[in-house]
């Protein structure tokens, strides 16, 4: 049996691990250079109603910002329909920064030009009260799991020019995002039809590590939003794990449960976080998995979420389930202009189905 040292390390290490890279996650990414002669996208920036976002207990907004960029042929040729990339941003950012961080519309226009197949691209804002949603599902934060898989996706169907079928709709997503991208690729299958990874976070929890008493200290404290405000890094990404995955009702004023609580560590807690890793899950989903026409994974090398990724690689492997694996020459997050511009969307312009009746 754990004993709670044990496991309050474990909790720290968790954290630890799956956020250390986050934190400096947002901070600067380089633009690739501009290509000659591409054409302007046209940028929408758009509230949607997130059905799966009402009641929840934090007070998330559940009119959510949301990017949607057409591409240069959209407005002139109207009788086409096109596929679909839902991109989704790391966690302490929303859709506004994350666009800025894969220099878009340069980016998507380069893409293009470089011969990439013209395609809708549309960036979710998943932001909540403790800067991220893990997009997960829970009372406290709202759905956001179902609020991307469903009411995004519907959405974008009924009010553009789509193509309204899985196989036409792809899933990117980098940190916080690869997370969800994984995570909600898992279990939604039936929505989308390809997936690209980046650099996810949060996919296992950890055997060990150090304990860290001061955080958990600052966490027992917070009593008003007031007091969130004071909160370092660390201690915010472990509330927005927690209002995600060990959400209370009953627990008021943040509404969810700590992994540790006066120093003693929380078995059920940790078993509920332990459940949303993806690593622990993905062998419950391996017919969903089988259903994508493609998948991708990449990180760089000098990230230190590659572990984690190359193990999402190896078990995706070992179940012969055909995709592409990348280590590329790059820390968190400075290769992402790149990487969605030369990678990202290429891999979708030859997966995903530019006709309909592509089921």
């Amino acid at each position: 049996m754990m004993t709670t040292n044990k496991a309050v390390r474990l909790l720290a290490w968790l954290l630890s691990a799956s956020f250390a890279h986050i934190a400096t996650a947002q901070v600067k990414t380089e633009a690739p250079p501009a290509v000659a002669g591409a054409k302007p996208v046209t940028l929408e920036s758009i509230k949607i109603h997130a059905s799966a976002v009402e009641g929840n207990l934090e007070g998330n907004a559940v009119e959510r910002d949301v990017l949607v960029f057409l591409p240069p042929s959209y407005k002139k040729d109207q009788a086409r329909r096109y596929p679909v990339v839902y991109a989704l941003h790391g966690f302490f950012v929303g859709a506004e920064q994350w666009s800025h961080e894969i220099h878009a519309p340069q980016t998507i226009e380069g893409a293009f030009a470089r011969g990439a197949n013209e395609m809708i691209v549309v960036l979710p804002d998943s932001k909540t009260l403790h800067n991220g949603s893990m997009y997960s599902g829970s009372i406290t934060t709202g759905d956001f799991e179902s609020f991307i898989a469903h009411d995004v996706v519907s959405y974008i169907d009924a009010h553009y020019r789509t193509i309204p079928e899985r196989r036409s709709r792809g899933l990117a997503g980098h940190s916080m995002g690869g997370y969800g991208a994984t995570r909600i690729g898992m279990k939604h299958a039936d929505v989308f039809g390809s997936l690209y990874v980046m650099s996810p976070c949060c996919l296992s929890p950890r055997s060990v590590g150090p304990a860290n008493a001061e955080m958990s200290k600052q966490l027992e404290a917070v009593k008003s939003p007031a007091d969130l405000a004071k909160l370092p890094f660390y201690a915010r990404a472990q509330l927005a794990a927690a209002a995600a995955w060990s959400p209370n009702p009953k627990n008021p004023p943040l509404f969810l449960d700590l992994p540790a609580q006066a120093g003693e560590a929380q078995a059920d807690v940790l078993a509920r976080w332990a459940a949303n890793a993806p690593l622990a899950f993905i062998h419950q989903y391996i017919g969903n998995i089988r259903r994508y026409d493609a998948i991708a994974i990449d990180v760089g090398d000098q990230d230190g979420l590659r572990t984690d990724t190359a193990r999402l690689h190896d078990v995706l492997d070992a179940y012969g389930i055909k995709h592409s694996f990348e280590v590329y020459a790059g820390d968190h997050t400075n290769k992402l202009g790149d990487r969605f511009q030369n990678h990202v969307l290429p891999f979708f312009g030859a997966s995903l189905c530019f006709k309909a009746g592509c089921r």
